[in-house]
């Protein structure tokens, strides 16, 4: 869902000051975004800031053709990155785990087990693959179910607030 704001200076962004422009996206969001495009080069399809438990929220989610998932954790600076104390519970719930970081970020302060993805708003390239934590039958059913019903979920939402209608066609 696109998020508006209202420019707070008449004629500071146009000429007509109740015409309202979409807000600038946040650098994780950005980098989940260049994420989202290497992982369709992988076959996977992602989603962003999906809760795989109740307490833990994660930035990306993707699952391949084979019902693998991963998780990625977009952080956008160092004080991002040393304040997340809850990345190690995301590990129980992905079969790997993947940092991404834009250019400028020290990776070698990431741990050196996990994935690292460089990303931009556009792009990324996988730099480290990480170790692989093959998940219980019964967790990845799990996980497989919330995925889909999210993403369905968001879909009704969205198709929901359009203007344009449902979404149903004939």
């Amino acid at each position: 869902m696109v998020e508006w704001i209202v420019p707070e200076t008449p004629g500071k962004f146009s000429r007509d000051a109740t015409r309202m422009r979409p807000a600038e996206p946040s650098v994780g969001k950005l980098l989940a975004r260049g994420v989202r495009h290497l992982l369709r080069q992988f076959d996977f399809v992602a989603m962003d800031e999906i809760s795989p438990c109740r307490g833990l929220r994660v930035d990306v989610m993707a699952v391949g053709p084979k019902g693998e998932i991963w998780i990625v954790e977009c952080k956008s600076t160092i004080a991002d990155f040393t304040s997340d104390h809850k990345w190690t519970g995301y590990l129980g719930y992905c079969d790997r785990f993947f940092w991404a970081v834009d250019p400028a970020f020290p990776t070698q302060l990431l741990p050196s087990n996990e994935g690292v993805i460089i990303a931009d708003g556009f792009d990324a390239e996988l730099a480290r693959w990480g170790d692989e934590h093959v998940l219980r039958a019964a967790r990845r059913k799990m996980l497989l179910i919330k995925f889909a019903r999210t993403a369905v979920l968001r879909f009704q939402r969205e198709s929901a607030e359009s203007p344009y209608g449902s979404g149903n066609r004939r």
